[in-house]
């Protein structure tokens, strides 16, 4: 009987440490799994939240904080559609995200594994979608990270660069409306509002 103990004691040892070794590895696989996470993919894991359930907040490099839920994300940037102020989705590039705040629990959901994507969307970049703003003659609010603001349309959007023509914010972009013109680095940019529009995605 004793013998029949002493075995049982030591299965259920052995069991034991099983579970924590197993257990262990898991961490580690996580861990591992979490390492190669891109802030695309957490970024992914959001679209759909509901800003003003979630409270998702965005602070750029200028020091503007927006609330705002994920409404697109492409290869290296995030439209976002606000929950409060002006109407009009903003775009901006990862490199300008400083923070994002939001509860624990959205956290823990933009760490899970995200689904897989699309070659397609994996190429379209910042570029790709400022040329879609120039082709809908969109009014924009381009917020850079100096902290200024430029009003006007994008009319061209190069490989790392957009050329913007200054006009007050509303009007529509005419020759005679035209301030000045500007070329700003996509580096040098913020954030962007576009005026009453839908969200990109």
């Amino acid at each position: 009987m004793r013998w029949d103990r002493f075995f049982d004691d030591l299965e259920d040892q052995l069991a034991s440490e099983w579970e924590a070794e197993r257990a262990a590895l898991d961490t580690e696989a996580e861990r591992l799994r979490l390492s190669r996470v891109a802030l695309r993919e957490r970024l992914t894991m959001l679209l759909g939240v509901d800003a003003a359930a979630s409270r998702l907040a965005f602070e750029f490099s200028d020091g503007t904080t927006v609330r705002a839920s994920v409404s697109g994300v492409g290869a290296d940037w995030v439209a976002l559609q606000p929950s409060e102020g002006r109407a009009g989705a903003v775009v901006a590039p990862f490199a300008s995200v400083a923070t994002i705040a939001m509860p624990h629990h959205d956290l823990l959901r933009s760490a899970r594994p995200a689904p897989a994507r699309s070659a397609l969307s994996d190429r379209l970049t910042f570029g790709f979608a400022l040329r879609d703003l120039v082709r809908r003659r969109a009014g924009v609010a381009v917020h850079l990270a100096s902290g200024r603001m430029l009003s006007g349309t994008i009319d061209r959007a190069g490989a790392d660069h957009l050329d913007l023509a200054l006009h007050d914010p509303g009007a529509p972009r005419r020759a005679d409306a035209v301030s000045g013109h500007r070329i700003v680095p996509f580096a040098a940019v913020a954030w962007i509002r576009i005026e009453g529009a839908a969200p990109l995605a």
